[in-house]
């Protein structure tokens, strides 16, 4: 076997998109795992800049199959805007694969996604107001739509006269008109019409390319913090980005599991609401949001940002049984003269290393911080770790002493040759 899950060791945004670019090319198929359009990875080859949200990366790669695993759930239209946008930049892609059991997202759940999060009022969730989480609602109340019944006509039919009868309801209640059934049948019928000939029961070409050792690079979106039951909850997204998930999203068990990196940023970000212990609310954390252009891909939203919160770190590694750490960003850090690190949470006169699981606790605990000096060189020249500077190799020192995991790979740059790889034996087993 040869398969390895690559996650989001924090809050999201760590720069996934690009690693799993970089290791796409040796992968025979590039899975997407969970999640849907509210994620974003943004890949750059030399000039051009590709921005994807439910595509994975590894569909700039012809030789290699992207797939969208059945733990997804899916907007047509924006899955057809993100295709028709590769295909007009590149002549020649991978193959794409879409899973029959994925769940399809409709206008209503957008609209229900908008006003749950108004009705929260004082108190909202921070959604990208994709539709995301209601149509997870949808799935686990067996009430959704899976693509493989929305590129049947007749079946998708009769499922959307009999789900919309009962949305319409929900519609109502905000005071909101209903969603007239033949206008939405008729345009979503001219998507599924287009995407018939991706969609397939991919669950067992999986689980045959695992047999015959082929290489798999499963691919979570949003990060570790924003599982739904292991994040801080409620600030958490709607599906499960962990490792975990490669195996519930695609039908591979997780015995056939060979490595899993875990993708951290050099510093902590995390956008919406929600606890955040490390958060520099501050001219350094404007330094970094700067340096680093921390926007939102999908929302363009400034992102939070704060020192490296290895507490959370290490608790990640834990949760996802990480086999060795990538570290990207570490060229934004240039500049910042003392960098500082979070070793554990002061929460009533106690030190813990642990994230509290109640999100009340983790909102009053007050970083315990330790400094390392910085560095002022550039090190987007850096094509090998020998290049670095030695305060860089302390600092990459202290992120595998406190966490007990390795440092797999480092990212000093947005480019593919932009990446040092420190120990492949970690990568491909």
């Amino acid at each position: 076997m040869s398969t390895l899950v690559i996650v989001g060791a924090q809050w999201g945004d760590e720069a996934k998109g690009k690693i799993v670019d970089v290791l796409g090319h040796a992968a025979d198929y590039v899975v997407r795992y969970s999640g849907g359009n509210n994620a974003g990875h943004t890949v750059i080859v030399g000039s051009e800049v590709f921005k994807f949200h439910l595509i994975p990366s590894g569909i700039l790669h012809p030789e290699s199959t992207a797939v969208l695993g059945g733990g997804m759930v899916i907007c047509p239209k924006s899955l057809l805007d993100e295709y028709d946008m590769v295909r007009s930049r590149r002549s020649e892609t991978g193959r794409l694969l879409i899973a029959s059991t994925a769940h399809v997202v409709f206008p209503y759940h957008r609209l229900l996604d908008q006003l749950e999060e108004q009705a929260r009022g004082a108190n909202p969730i921070g959604t990208t107001s994709r539709g995301i989480g209601p149509a997870y609602q949808d799935k686990v109340a067996r009430i959704g739509i899976r693509m493989g019944e929305f590129v049947r006509p007749e079946t998708f039919r009769a499922r959307l006269k009999e789900v919309l009868a009962f949305k319409n309801k929900m519609l109502g209640l905000f005071g909101q008109p209903e969603i007239e059934f033949e206008a939405l049948f008729n345009e979503y019928s001219a998507y599924a019409e287009r995407l018939r000939p991706f969609v397939a029961d991919v669950e067992p070409e999986l689980q045959d390319a695992v047999d015959r050792n082929l290489k798999v690079l499963f691919e979570g979106a949003q990060g570790t913090f924003l599982d739904i039951d292991q994040g801080t909850y409620p600030y958490v997204t709607s599906s499960y980005p962990t490792a975990g998930g490669a195996c519930m999203g695609t039908g591979v068990g997780p015995l056939s599991i060979n490595s899993v990196l875990g993708v951290a940023k050099a510093y902590t970000t995390r956008v919406g609401s929600g606890p955040f212990p490390t958060e520099l609310d501050n001219e350094i954390g404007e330094q970094i949001r700067e340096q680093g252009q921390e926007y939102g891909t999908t929302t363009g939203r400034g992102r939070r940002c704060g020192w490296l919160d290895l507490v959370a770190l290490r608790q990640s590694c834990r949760i996802n049984s990480l086999s060795g750490l990538i570290v990207t960003r570490l060229d934004v850090l240039k500049g910042i003269e003392e960098l500082k690190l979070c070793t554990g949470y002061k929460l009533r006169g106690e030190v813990q290393t642990y994230l509290p699981p109640s999100i009340e606790d983790l909102g009053e605990v007050e970083p315990v911080l330790e400094s390392v000096p910085g560095w002022t060189e550039d090190l987007t020249q850096c094509r090998d770790a020998s290049d670095l500077p030695r305060t860089t190799r302390v600092y990459l020192d202290f992120i595998e002493n406190y966490t007990k995991t390795p440092v797999a790979i480092i990212s000093i740059g947005p480019e593919r040759e932009q990446t040092i790889v420190l120990r492949r034996d970690l990568i491909w087993r």
